[in-house]
Parts: structure tokens; sequence; C-alpha cells
């Protein structure tokens, strides 16, 4: 029977990381199923949904501790289950361009969250606006909006909002 365990590591960015870690799981074997990674300022992120034996990743968890210091990486895993897909949600991107400001996420994810909306994945950028040089903000969102909450007025609701904090947003379903 297959186990499953998510691996988070961060440390210094360098050539290399993915390959060692991706070595590790595979002489464990153990098989990556799903994964982040990210280089945020001088640091490398990186989350791993690994799947194997329950003996294997309790090998892999084991190399990995001991392996911290080699790899650079503060690493922490936790054992965990496959996701389960809901048939009553809906997945829907939604797009955020604006001036940036702090506290925008903040807003976008309480407006979901007041409306029982989970967030699948988010991830955000910052970056300068052509000729200006102002400081933009993007985001990009995925929610798994449940079947019971009317789209077209939800999506006038977030429309309404996001005009109201000077944002430009788009929300569009997700074609499989």
């Amino acid at each position: 029977m297959e186990s499953f365990l998510v691996i988070t590591a961060l440390g210094k960015d360098k050539p290399g990381i993915i390959d060692k870690l991706a070595k590790t799981v595979v002489e464990c074997s153990c098989n990556v199923i799903d994964s982040r990674m990210s280089v945020l300022g001088g640091e490398f992120a990186v989350m791993l949904m690994v799947s194997g034996k329950w003996n294997r990743l309790a090998k892999l968890e084991d190399t990995l501790n001991a392996s911290r210091e080699s790899l650079g990486l503060d690493i922490i895993c936790k054992r965990t289950e496959p996701g389960k897909s809901a048939a009553d949600l809906m997945p829907y991107c939604i797009e955020v361009i604006s001036i940036d400001q702090p506290g925008i996420v903040h807003e976008l994810a309480r407006f979901f969250s007041s409306r029982n909306i989970n967030i699948h994945e988010l991830n955000t950028t910052q970056y300068a606006a052509a000729h200006t040089g102002t400081p933009m903000f993007a985001l990009h969102l995925t929610a798994n909006i449940p079947a019971s909450i009317h789209i077209a007025g939800l999506r006038d609701e977030f429309l309404d909002f996001c005009e109201t904090q000077n944002m430009d947003a788009t929300m569009e379903p997700i074609k499989p």
C-alpha cells in the first residue's frame, strides 16, 4: 500500500539542489508525485509530495534528516494522504493586477474565506511598470468554489470588491 510524505525544504539558492533531493528520493525507492519549487530572494524553496511504501518513506525521512547539513537545507517532513477531489467543487482561476500596496493578499484571502471558499494555490509577484517604474503586484489564485454558490453573483461581488480596492481582476472557470 502506498503512503505519502510531504517534504518542505529551504536553503541558499545554488545549482544542484533539485538534483540532490531527487536523487535522494529515488535512492530510497520513492517517487515525486507533486512539487512546487521557487527562488525567493536568495533562497530556494521546495515542496515535494512523495509516494512509496511506508518503510521506504521512513528511510527517506532518516536520510534527509542525516543529510540536512550537507544539502544546506532546513527540511521538514510530514506524512499525509492523497488529496480528495470533491465532485461538488468547481475550480476557478483568479488573476489580479494592482499597484503594489501592503495587505492585498490578506484582503483577497479574507474575501474568499468569508465565503467558505478554499484557496487551492496562490502565487504572487511584484514587478516595475513599464515606462513609470511604479511597483506593481500580480496574483494568480486557484480557488475551489462549492457548487452551492451562485457563480454569477460571486463573480459580481468579487469584481465589485476589486474595483473598490483599485485592482483589475478576472475570474474564470478552469477548463479540464
